[in-house]
């Protein structure tokens, strides 16, 4: 009898602590699965924020960007082309196309004279020319001079009019040939009666270079 008491008090105490064990284990998963969503919770938070800082930063502070015409390779300078876009806006078709039409020529004017300036530049420098300042001096004027008369080469590669309620924007697309410009600049060269025979032959070379390398 005292036998069966003792085997009943062990299989209740045993009970006691599998049933014991089995509760402070379900508190433990229960612990790490509340953490675990936590984890998954801030991890989702983080993904979404740092979606939203990676959609800001590709926004543009300025609003949506417009593409204009005339952009890309085939409206930009390269070794054989000078070109220049420009635009235009008013109220009347006419003078917005007249806008245009000397952003784009101002455009290309710009480029002819920067670029021909470190031409100059480079080869005097190079060549240690004595009277480089006054080369260069009659050199420069000889660009503007150029880039003032009516060039035959100079031809138009795209025009574009848009109408947005009362007002017209126009687009004009210029371009020139560097070898005809700079051949055109050779015989401007010739006839000039501010430039010497010495300073004559020192701008020759420097255009003969540049019309190789045009022909490469």
């Amino acid at each position: 009898m005292i036998y069966l008491k003792k085997k009943r008090l062990q299989i209740i105490l045993d009970w006691s602590w599998i049933y014991n064990t089995l509760h402070i284990n379900l508190l433990k998963f229960n612990t790490k699965q509340t953490e675990m969503e936590k984890v998954s919770k801030q991890m989702s938070q983080l993904f979404m924020l740092g979606l939203i800082v990676v959609a800001s930063a590709c926004a543009s502070t300025y609003g949506k960007k417009v593409k204009e015409p005339f952009q890309g390779n085939k409206f930009e300078s390269n070794a054989r082309f000078f070109r220049g876009v420009g635009k235009g806006e008013s109220s009347k078709d006419n003078i917005a196309k007249s806008k245009a039409d000397l952003a784009a020529k101002n455009e290309l004017a710009g480029q002819v004279r920067t670029t021909m300036k470190s031409v100059a530049d480079q080869y005097l420098a190079q060549t240690e020319n004595e009277n480089a300042a006054d080369v260069a001096d009659k050199f420069q004027s000889l660009v503007r001079q150029v880039m003032n008369t009516d060039i035959a080469d100079l031809r138009k590669i795209g025009e574009e009019k848009y109408k947005d309620g009362t007002t017209y924007t126009v687009f004009i697309a210029y371009e020139i040939k560097k070898n005809a410009m700079l051949r055109f600049m050779k015989k401007q060269a010739k006839v000039d009666a501010k430039i010497s025979d010495a300073e004559r032959a020192t701008i020759e070379k420097i255009i003969d270079e540049e019309l190789a390398k045009t022909e490469e």
